[in-house]
């Protein structure tokens, strides 16, 4: 979200030389108290303004005046990032009876006293005893009405004929004022009047908009697109430093594409999952575009690192690095090619974060004569693991089924060994044939045997962990070292969602989770399991 809106403010201070002073959230499911201050005040907005607010709170603020607070999300921060917030008194609509696009039924302003329809002096009545009753809610003689939603100004003129000529009579009638305003407007009235206003200093979670209704679907709402938009999101930061590191090309590739496809995602019905499958494919396009052009960026930008001399710049770097995007399904070309004698595999691996991180990297391969050492040429303990018939599955389908290449070359192996990488960094491994098999210390794969109890345990020296045969679960752990003997009851469920058919017809869906009651899942078969860990290969 950071990302996204300084994308977008650099958009408009570049072409249109303005700085946005209000954030206007209209329709997102909620919202965090991260919006008041990290993406409110700290942005350099005077307001915030939203739509969506749970429909208990918003009567219960009716009756109080406290629509509009000064909203203090940050306990640290305080009231140096706090921000004027306001939330509508029915969402993001207009008052009941002035909607006026081409098909909706409002009366349009009739202003011909020669027409039987004529209506100035009703339509103005309306227009005053809605202003009234919202004036009655809201601290200060400051209104806002929000004249449009959802698929509205389809055909604007109906619109703003209306409005202007409802602007020119309710002011004639001088009970209230109207005009075309701004949010930048209505915030400058309000900070004018002097008001005190209630403080709050939580968050707007969780949303409903009736009874049963609570709109926390979208949490888990189209997964794979969420974990896609995360995972570039991530990518998108280590490929932006690479980029600074080596210098900003004019021509050539950048992270732009990607910066874009990123800040599209963040809308309230992207990254959420509750738009149609159709778009939901469009946003997982424009984000695989914009990765592309960033791979090729990563790509020669860690070359020309790795080959860089002390105060020698870069140059054209002769390495060609590849990358693996596809390791989710054990496919990685690269790693799995044939290592020949004297051929090595070389591993680079890049820290976008601002400490230290030691992680397992994991990699396919199909030799288990290999060998793996840093930088420096220090051997790597490394352990092989065999691909399990699931992972060789799933592998075989996607490859074949999108890549249109044949199953037949599958990796037998996950070759895995402990990185350390400093920040904002990278370190080298060298991956390698040793010189004859059986030179590294390995056994067989061990078929975990049950035991008393229809059970099975695993562990390490001190460290046991005993699981179910029959169902696969998590029964027992314990720790000599520690002395730590616990039992552990696990349970798997899953929620069936309510079809709205009964008394209150609300069905769950992509954005409103209601569950039908709670339901355990039922193992039928034994679980299944290999000793990996007799697979130690010390180079």
């Amino acid at each position: 979200m950071i990302d996204q809106t300084t994308l977008g403010h650099l958009f408009l201070k570049q072409e249109f030389d303005q700085a946005p002073r209000v954030g206007w959230q209209i329709d997102p499911f909620g919202h965090s108290a991260v919006q008041a201050y990290l993406l409110g005040a700290e942005v350099g907005f005077d307001s915030l303004f939203f739509g969506r607010i749970d429909y208990q709170d918003r009567e219960k603020r009716k009756k109080e005046k406290s629509l509009e607070v000064v909203w203090r999300g940050s306990r640290s921060l305080g009231s140096s990032a706090q921000i004027f917030a306001g939330a509508f008194p029915a969402n993001y609509e207009p008052p009941s009876g002035f909607y006026f696009e081409v098909n909706d039924a409002s009366p349009v302003v009739q202003d011909n006293v020669d027409l039987f329809d004529y209506n100035v002096k009703e339509r103005v009545n309306d227009f005053v005893a809605a202003a009234l009753s919202q004036a009655n809610i809201t601290r200060t003689n400051h209104i806002m009405w929000t004249m449009g939603t959802d698929f509205k100004y389809q055909y604007a003129q109906t619109w703003f004929r209306n409005l202007d000529k409802l602007i020119h009579y309710v002011n004639i009638d001088g009970r209230v004022n109207a005009l075309y305003s701004t949010p930048s407007i209505y915030t400058d009235a309000k900070y004018a009047t002097k008001e005190s206003w209630p403080v709050k200093t939580d968050d707007y979670f969780p949303y409903a908009d009736r009874a049963n209704a609570y709109w926390t679907g979208y949490f888990t709402s189209r997964p794979a697109l969420k974990r896609y938009v995360r995972m570039m999101s991530g990518y998108y930061l280590a490929a932006r430093q690479l980029e600074f590191f080596r210098g900003r090309s004019n021509s050539g590739p950048n992270t732009d594409s990607l910066a874009d496809a990123l800040a599209i995602a963040q809308h309230h019905d992207a990254v959420s999952g509750t738009e149609k499958q159709h778009v939901a494919n469009d946003y997982a396009k424009r984000l695989s575009i914009g990765y592309v052009e960033a791979e090729d960026l990563v790509a020669s930008s860690l070359a020309c690192l790795v080959e860089s001399t002390k105060g020698g710049g870069c140059g054209k770097p002769v390495s060609k690095f590849k990358q693996c995007p596809l390791l989710n399904i054990s496919y990685c070309p690269p790693s799995e090619a044939e290592l020949s004698p004297g051929k090595s595999l070389v591993v680079v691996i890049y820290n976008s974060l601002g400490w230290k991180r030691d992680d397992v990297i994991r990699i396919p391969v199909n030799s288990e004569s290999v060998t793996v050492q840093d930088s420096s040429g220090k051997e790597v303990e490394s352990q092989l693991l065999p691909l399990l018939n699931t992972s060789v599955s799933i592998r075989n389908y996607y490859v074949e089924a999108y890549l249109g290449k044949a199953s037949s070359d599958t990796p037998k192996y996950w070759l895995t060994f402990l990185a350390s990488v400093p920040p904002l960094g990278f370190s080298t491994y060298i991956v390698s044939r040793t010189k004859q098999a059986g030179t590294s210390s390995m056994s067989t794969i061990q078929t975990i045997e049950e035991i008393a109890n229809g059970t099975t345990e695993i562990g390490p020296g001190s460290l046991r962990l005993t699981y179910s045969v029959d169902e696969g679960k998590f029964t027992h752990y314990s720790n000599s070292r520690s002395s730590v003997n616990a039992h552990i009851e696990q349970s798997f469920s899953f929620y069936s969602g309510n079809d709205g058919s009964d008394n209150v017809p609300q069905a769950s869906g992509a954005y409103i989770f209601r569950p039908n009651g709670t339901f355990l899942i039922k193992s039928e078969d034994k679980a299944r399991a290999s000793d990996n860990s007799s697979w130690t290969l010390v180079g």
